[in-house]
């Protein structure tokens, strides 16, 4: 199976890229570097004719602040260019995204055990302990989250057979919110799908802060509920690499033999109009939606044609009824 030139030119730019030394290398992630965690595994990606790694996260801990939210309509409010010149924030949407920052990231499994880490997390999140009688909140109050996030990476394909693949063994290794996207054809250009392999059931975020009207980080948990975040945190991570093992095990295995002999049986080959199973099964579920309220419209014209029906059989009765008096009268 050939592979679209313009797939080749994108694979060869993101692969000259990766093969930067770490010192010299950077991206838009926060840790600006590919994660230690998932290196084999983008690697042994990038090694198969048809597929290229685009973005990606092993997974991460993190604690992350807010943007700062828009000021409500009154006059006191400063206009939004300056708090953000003053701040540094630039101004999120709702939920405070779109802005915010990073007060702690790690890309790895916690160590509780440690001399530096025991008993000293609101050190290490920026976060200070203050008593209950000082905590002022308001509707501006922008809060600090401990969230855990799982694998996610986005894998560019040069057809729906090498989609396929991917897409299987990210469902089957776990990954259940994987799917893919430009599987339609667009003109004469070729389509090269992209694969997005991720799942939301291991993620978790919890509020554990705030920043006071001096910018100060302030805790609204004990030292005691943040250890148990983080446990909990490292547990999912657990989960989360060995699917992400299993999801490198099911790839491999999955092009250890030729595309064109393992992915189907000559009667049920992949014709240009393939569609993974999972977006197969949203459309057949959008599809039947849109069946339900063709019979819920039609049934309410057909109620609207009756009434108006009904409305012109009492009219007419009731010109009967009048004429027939008329005649008694004469």
């Amino acid at each position: 199976m050939s592979v679209p030139l313009g797939f080749t030119k994108k694979k060869q730019s993101i692969v000259q890229q990766l093969t930067v030394p770490d010192a010299q290398y950077s991206d838009a992630s926060p840790k600006g570097q590919v994660d230690s965690g998932i290196r084999d595994l983008i690697a042994d990606i990038n090694a198969i004719d048809g597929l290229v790694t685009t973005s990606s996260c092993a997974g991460r801990i993190a604690v992350f602040l807010e943007g700062r939210k828009k000021c409500t309509t009154n006059g006191s409010n400063p206009p939004v260019e300056l708090e953000e010149q003053r701040t540094g924030l630039p101004i999120a949407g709702a939920g405070g995204k779109g802005g915010g920052k990073w007060l702690y990231v790690s890309h790895e499994l916690f160590d509780m055990n440690s001399n530096i880490n025991k008993g000293h997390l609101h050190g290490l999140f920026g976060m200070k302990q203050v008593s209950s009688a000082t905590v002022k909140m308001n509707t501006e109050t922008r809060y600090v989250h401990l969230k855990f996030e799982p694998m996610i990476l986005h894998v560019s394909t040069s057809s729906l057979k090498h989609a396929q693949r991917v897409l299987t063994s990210a469902l089957s290794a776990g990954f259940r919110e994987s799917g893919a996207i430009n599987v339609a054809s667009t003109g004469n250009e070729p389509r090269t799908p992209m694969v997005a392999v991720r799942t939301t059931g291991l993620a978790f975020d919890s509020i554990v802060g705030y920043a006071s009207t001096d910018e100060e980080i302030v805790s609204l948990v004990s030292e005691h509920y943040l250890e148990i975040l983080v446990s909990v945190a490292n547990e999912r991570f657990k989960v989360n690499q060995e699917r992400t093992r299993r999801f490198r095990a099911a790839l491999v295995a999955a092009y250890s033999a030729p595309l064109e002999s393992k992915d189907v049986s000559p009667a049920t080959s992949v014709s240009e109009d393939w569609e993974p199973s999972v977006l197969r099964k949203q459309r057949k579920r959008d599809e039947g939606l849109k069946r339900q309220q063709d019979l819920r419209d039609l049934e309410k014209r057909a109620q609207q044609q009756r009434e108006v029906v009904g409305t012109v059989h009492s009219e007419h009765d009731g010109v009967l009824e009048l004429f027939s008096d008329d005649v008694v009268g004469m």
